[in-house]
């Protein structure tokens, strides 16, 4: 899953334990696809929910292209279905189902020229498991500054 990255949900590794990754396509209309191009999408505080046997990306910000050529009824946070295969659409309703997990939108990025969408099969963190987190960030962060500094001397 390689790419440009268009966005990026900077809270879900945060908030979340990622369990399983997922690329999806979105359904989308042209000027949207314009949009996102230019970097004008958020997907913070967005998710994935599941109706009908199908993915549907709620809550995710993707503003007009153009605003005063835009149809009036636009609604830039409008559900976008997510298009996956068959099988991979079974295993994240089989996991979220059995095991209580959540769907969150991890980044957005372009390949081949196609808006991909990736998703994850998560389960939320506690406050001490985020503490706990920081803290370890913290420390590779320092070793990495003395290894750094080191290395110039």
């Amino acid at each position: 899953m390689a790419g440009k990255t268009l966005a990026v949900n900077k809270r879900a590794k945060f908030d979340f334990e990622l369990l399983e990754t997922f690329e999806a396509g979105l359904q989308l209309l042209g000027t949207e696809v314009k949009s996102i191009k230019a970097g004008h999408i958020s997907i913070k505080g967005s998710f994935v929910t599941i109706h009908d046997s199908a993915a549907i990306l709620t809550n995710a910000t993707i503003p007009a292209w153009q605003p005063k050529n835009t149809f009036e009824s636009y609604d830039p946070t409008r559900p976008r279905k997510l298009l996956l295969k068959k099988a991979e659409l079974n295993t994240i309703i089989g996991s979220k189902q059995t095991a209580g997990l959540t769907i969150i939108p991890v980044r957005v990025y372009m390949t081949r020229g196609k808006i991909k969408l990736e998703i994850a099969l998560a389960k939320g963190k506690k406050k001490h498991d985020k503490k706990q987190a920081k803290k370890e960030a913290d420390i590779m962060r320092e070793t990495d500054r003395i290894l750094r500094g080191k290395e110039s001397e």
